[in-house]
């Protein structure tokens, strides 16, 4: 469904509604207007080799209220299992405004299918809501949530570490608490709600951490510039993949929306990362940061069958 003007007054008026018709949507769960696929490869120095092409995908903010529905949940549940992951993370704000929506967002979430595991962490609407009760529904259907923990994947001899923290916004995150025991050359992924949390994670040299919260502003900065015809730079760490030393982090635009129920060249999105080594290719441990730019864009592909299994 396309929200356009009525009317519209003075200069420009029809390039304005021309548009509108173009860029500004109401999310849904399906149609051209609906959840976009984006596949992005994530270069990593010492990764491996049995995660060597290792797939995570993102899914945030889904924010399942009366603005998204649950069929646009599902929706985004069937392009994530149709995307094959080996491992899914979920980056926070579950719902917005009210705990009735906490039961029927854990039940669609928990068909969810990855070989490794259904990860995730809670974000500041969670706790608005109810923190305790949104991480004990997902609980109950099989998705780990990480409160400042982490959990080690071991695969022939190798392994990650998957590590979460809890909020930022409120204050309940911990990332010296999440990265005790372990080994610091170890390959440290970080799911985190608020892309704040990126200098820290700097800090303690995580090497990837996917986070969300922003929705991406839910506007497209090249949208702007428009009416003010001059560039407008997007923050840093606001959307898309960014760095800051060896750190790398993806921020989602997330599944939904907050106060406006509109997006307008920014659609939801859901994210496929690819793990792949760094080590001995050429610039490749200094790969070229589209900042605030997703990447590849991908039609959604059939729904998967990967069975999930408990992390090792």
């Amino acid at each position: 469904m396309r929200l356009v003007p009525q009317q519209c007054c003075g200069p420009g008026g029809d390039f304005i509604v021309g548009w509108l018709r173009q860029g500004v949507h109401r999310p849904r769960g399906s149609g051209r207007n609906g959840i976009e696929v984006t596949e992005q490869p994530i270069w990593l120095p010492r990764l491996p080799e049995s995660f060597h092409k290792f797939r995570i995908v993102q899914l945030s903010d889904i924010h399942h209220s009366l603005f998204t529905p649950l069929e646009m949940v599902e929706h985004a549940v069937r392009l994530a299992n149709g995307l094959r992951p080996d491992l899914v993370a979920i980056t926070g704000d579950f719902i917005s405004r009210s705990r009735v929506f906490i039961g029927p967002v854990a039940e669609a979430l928990g068909s969810l299918r990855a070989k490794r595991g259904v990860f995730a962490v809670l974000g500041n609407h969670d706790y608005r809501v109810g923190a305790e009760a949104v991480a004990k529904a997902l609980r109950r259907r099989g998705i780990v949530v990480l409160r400042n923990q982490h959990v080690r994947l071991g695969s022939n001899g190798h392994s990650l570490h998957i590590i979460g923290v809890d909020d930022l916004t409120t204050d309940h995150d911990d990332l010296p608490r999440a990265l005790k025991g372990v080994p610091a050359d170890a390959i440290k992924i970080l799911l985190s709600h608020h892309p704040g949390i990126i200098r820290r994670a700097a800090r303690y040299e995580v090497d990837f951490v996917m986070a969300g919260h922003t929705h991406g502003g839910q506007v497209d900065w090249s949208v702007v510039e428009t009416f003010y015809g001059r560039p407008i730079p997007p923050p840093r760490f606001f959307r898309g993949l960014d760095r800051l030393g060896s750190t790398q982090m993806y921020v989602s635009r997330g599944i939904g929306t907050i106060l406006l129920p509109i997006r307008i060249g920014c659609p939801a999105e859901v994210t496929r990362f690819c793990l792949l080594p760094a080590d001995g290719v050429a610039g490749a441990d200094e790969p070229r940061m589209d900042r605030g730019r997703p990447g590849k864009h991908l039609r959604p592909v059939p729904d998967g069958t990967g069975l999930r299994s408990s992390p090792r």
